[in-house]
């Protein structure tokens, strides 16, 4: 596959300006269209290099014009290959460092492994082990955006800019949903009761709260290590040692933390991925009262089959600022591209946000203006 500036682009604008070097990590068609919006809003070209995969399956990558001393910014956008992408960032960051330019910047709107940043029992940190590999490549800087958990940024020994889609989300609520004022923010388990809790304050709206049978999975209630040792006999593990009983956990019946009777239920999140969670929150407030049910999150990964389980629960519309589509047979003819996505029941995928609101474009292009000029002040 390769991954080139058309000619057009090309032709219409300016040489590289300021030592600024803009390359695209792969041919995807999100990336490359979130990349020559971003050249545009700069002003400058696309960096010109080729991303392809060999017959066997390795990445190889090749920087087509000089990166000495200059600026590089990468973006890289997950596909539904994610550790390919990752593969190709790391080459290309490398190839980067090892052409001695001055910097080299990874754009990454969403951030893969994010949700493994706890250890599980015994799993492992993957997100710190990936880290990792991005610094040891030769990442001076990462850009991302809404991370799962505010942590991952010490996972880094480099600068994170961790930005926020919030403020465009809030936005769409207040102008595309009729009366909002009588709706409230809903958090699905109380693992995300924070974010709940952040939009309730700006929009001035109440917050309720999904707890028992259907919490997050990733609870730390997961993790065997807060429990006592199975064991019967403290003999077992030291004849003097006392060890109290293991108590079986249980869940709760679910309850919802305040009144949603008549309103309407906003669910907020970072990640809409696997679906379930969220149909089953969504089957709960109907049960409870609540006439209309929104999803908003940053990340719509959209794995398997969740258009369509969408589609046909009780979600009246979903929305997402960006969105990464599975293989899958409900979803293989929605436009993916750099726009807040909207999906609404009558009719998916129904439409996107005018294209003033291309958050991410806007976002990063203002945060890639400013890198720069911080480094000449240092």
């Amino acid at each position: 596959m390769f991954c080139v500036a058309p000619p057009e682009l090309e032709a219409t604008m300016n040489v590289t300006k300021g030592g600024l070097v803009l390359f695209s990590a792969n041919s995807n068609s999100s990336c490359m269209e979130l990349s020559k919006k971003i050249a545009e809003r700069l002003g400058v070209e696309m960096g010109k290099v080729q991303v392809y995969q060999e017959p066997d399956r390795e990445t190889r990558v090749q920087i087509q014009e000089s990166v000495r001393g200059k600026d590089v910014f990468i973006i890289q956008t997950v596909s539904k290959d994610v550790n390919s992408t990752i593969m190709e960032l790391l080459i290309m960051v490398y190839a980067c460092k090892t052409s001695c330019a001055k910097s080299v910047t990874g754009v990454i709107p969403y951030f893969p492994y994010s949700k493994q940043c706890k250890m599980r029992k015994r799993g492992s940190i993957v997100s710190k082990l990936l880290a990792s590999m991005m610094c040891k490549a030769g990442l001076t800087h990462l850009i991302t955006m809404d991370l799962h958990q505010k942590e991952i940024q010490g996972f880094f020994n480099i600068p994170v800019d961790n930005l926020r889609a919030s403020p465009f989300l809030l936005q769409y609520i207040q102008e595309e949903i009729p009366d909002y004022r009588n709706a409230v923010i809903v958090a699905k388990s109380p693992a995300s009761a924070k974010r709940a809790q952040s939009f309730a304050e700006r929009l001035r709206l109440g917050i309720a709260v999904i707890h028992g049978e259907a919490q997050d999975a990733e609870s730390d209630l997961v993790d065997g290590r807060h429990s006592p040792p199975m064991v019967r006999s403290a003999a077992a593990i030291h004849p003097s040692l006392e060890i109290p009983m293991l108590i079986p956990k249980e869940k709760p019946p679910i309850t919802v933390v305040g009144d949603v009777g008549g309103r309407i239920a906003i669910i907020v999140d970072d990640i809409i991925d696997d679906v379930d969670s969220f149909l089953a929150a969504a089957e709960t407030l109907k049960e409870r009262g609540a006439y209309k049910i929104f999803v908003m999150a940053t990340h719509g990964l959209l794995s398997s089959d969740a258009p369509r389980l969408i589609e046909e629960s009780a979600i009246d519309e979903a929305a997402a600022i960006w969105v990464v589509l599975r293989p899958s047979a409900a979803a293989k003819d929605v436009v993916v591209d750099a726009h807040v996505h909207v999906f609404r029941r009558t009719c998916f995928p129904a439409s996107r946000l005018s294209a003033e609101n291309v958050v991410i474009v806007w976002h990063l292009s203002r945060t890639l203006q400013a890198v720069p000029r911080r480094r000449d002040q240092q």
